[in-house]
């Protein structure tokens, strides 16, 4: 008989937890959307052998374990229930696990470094516990404490910066809790969010060279974890790095920019095939939103009241996963655009030579000779660009290149 586990919560719009235990045990596993209400008949005489707890409830059920492990006591906290075959609870907290494994494969040395944990809620707990266990001084950061965000001046020795809190998660993308500019010494920021892939806080890391990581391998651990507790044994730690490549590779969006006529939409729709992907193209979108063709658009407002509309909607479609993204040819002349497309994707620089690229239609083309244009804007696409993809020949064949390099466990 399949043991019937589950994640717990209030609001489960979205959650990648069936995909990571679908490739960790043989159990069902399915969402859990409890009101506050009736968590506690859900708890005692629900039909289920384990659960994952999340956000709001990690606390409000540790009165119903009859067990508690002794992370989970300390910290007031449980992310884990096991029923056992008498019907008693027992209740664990597996994020202290999924941080350490997160924090071990950065490589990082953190002893007697100093370490700021933005956040007091539940994660903060567990975090703390394993910066301390390995040798940081540690200094949590919240709203109303003595530590707040109006006096971190006094931290900005900080070394160290774990976020947990939920500021700059999916739909709230590009919001950052701190500026990573007011701590120089600051070698490592974690932020444990895995939506999106690379938060306001990576995104600032990286432009100052700072050494960074998501929450993916985090929250891949400590599923682990949970499945070992779920099932009584236990599994094999590469697991990990092999469930949270996958999950990234399915999650990343793959975009494609490029110069006008180089035949990004043909590319893109192939790739959407191939990889059974949705495909967006901006330059739709800005003709639906606007309700006029890009001409039309160039003729009213301009090449500058294009460029704010067609950031408007990058926006919106760089929150989403999963999807392969066609922009236009211009978007990278707005430097914002890279932070937008960068956070959920990997962008690829397509190329063809500048005598085959078509101009009607296209009124930036047609304006000002397409060498001149190209001149302007090369630095920019190598700038914006993980790789690039030679598109001369068969667009299928570039298509399968790009495949190639992006889904390496496809």
């Amino acid at each position: 008989m399949r043991l019937k586990c589950g994640l717990l919560g209030e609001k489960l719009a979205h959650s990648y937890s069936p995909q990571i235990h679908e490739m960790l045990g043989d159990y069902d596993y399915r969402l859990f959307e409890v009101e506050e209400r009736n968590l506690e008949d859900f708890i005692k005489n629900g039909d289920w052998n384990g659960l994952n707890v999340t956000i709001p409830y990690k606390k409000t059920v540790v009165p119903f374990c009859k067990n508690l492990s002794p992370l989970a006591k300390a910290i007031g906290s449980v992310n884990t229930l096991v029923k056992n075959l008498d019907g008693e609870i027992y209740g664990d907290n597996t994020d202290a696990y999924g941080f350490e494994k997160l924090l071990l494969s950065t490589g990082a040395k953190v002893k007697g470094k100093k370490a700021l944990i933005l956040g007091n809620g539940g994660a903060c707990a567990s975090v703390n516990s394993v910066l301390k266990e390995k040798g940081c001084e540690t200094v949590i950061i919240s709203r109303t404490g003595a530590d707040n965000y109006g006096n971190l001046d006094r931290h900005s020795d900080a070394d160290i910066i774990v976020n947990t809190t939920p500021v700059g998660m999916y739909p709230a993308n590009g919001e950052s809790p701190v500026e990573l500019k007011k701590f120089p010494k600051c070698s490592l920021v974690l932020d444990i969010i895995y939506n999106p892939a690379r938060t306001a806080l990576m995104l600032q890391a990286e432009k100052l060279g700072i050494a960074n990581a998501g929450g993916l391998y985090m929250l891949v651990a400590q599923a682990k974890r949970a499945a070992e507790l779920f099932l009584g044994r236990d599994l094999p730690d590469d697991k990990i790095g092999t469930i949270t490549e996958t999950l990234r590779e399915d999650m990343e969006n793959i975009i494609l920019i490029g110069m006008p006529g180089c035949g990004k939409s043909t590319v893109a729709g192939l790739l959407g095939i191939f990889a059974e992907k949705d495909v967006i193209e901006t330059d739709r979108l800005i003709v639906e939103k606007a309700g006029k063709s890009i001409p039309e658009i160039f003729k009213e407002i301009g090449e500058e009241g294009f460029r704010k509309l067609e950031t408007e909607v990058i926006a919106e479609i760089s929150k989403m996963s999963d999807k392969i993204i066609s922009t236009g040819g211009g978007c990278v002349t707005v430097l914002k655009n890279y932070d937008l497309l960068h956070q959920n994707g990997k962008i690829v620089w397509l190329k063809r030579d500048l005598n085959k690229l078509p101009t009607a239609g296209r009124p930036v083309s047609k304006s000002r000779p397409i060498e001149e244009i190209y001149k302007e804007r090369a630095g920019l696409y190598e700038l914006f660009s993980d790789f690039d993809a030679d598109n001369n020949g068969e667009a299928e064949e570039t298509a399968r290149n790009i495949m190639k390099k992006v889904w390496k466990n496809r």
